[in-house]
């Protein structure tokens, strides 16, 4: 139980991501962006605190894919893709000893 409640911000953006392969509308899609973003930036920023500059990068790199800023514009198999891969970046990162 302790894991689920220090993790539960991953948790959220891996479910949106894993959910994301229904027909929703455009609005789901923009929080998914929202929420990755966030949960990818500040788990890289937990990455860089404990020293792990290779997970901060890989976490930097999802963020700026998410971002709803400026956000990228790719086909939607391209983008059911990704969202696994963000998937299991966020799912691996939450199990990772190194953190």
């Amino acid at each position: 139980m302790n894991w689920i409640k220090k993790n539960w911000y991953i948790l959220l953006a891996v479910a949106l991501l894993l959910g994301s392969f229904g027909d929703h509308p455009y609005s789901y899609y923009q929080l998914l962006r929202w929420v990755v973003a966030i949960v990818a930036f500040y788990s890289a920023y937990i990455a860089s605190q404990k020293g792990n500059s290779i997970w901060m990068w890989v976490l930097i790199a999802l963020g700026i894919l998410f971002n709803p800023i400026k956000p990228f514009y790719l086909e939607r198999e391209t983008w059911q893709i990704m969202d696994v891969l963000g998937a299991l970046i966020l799912a691996i990162f939450s199990f990772s000893k190194k953190r």
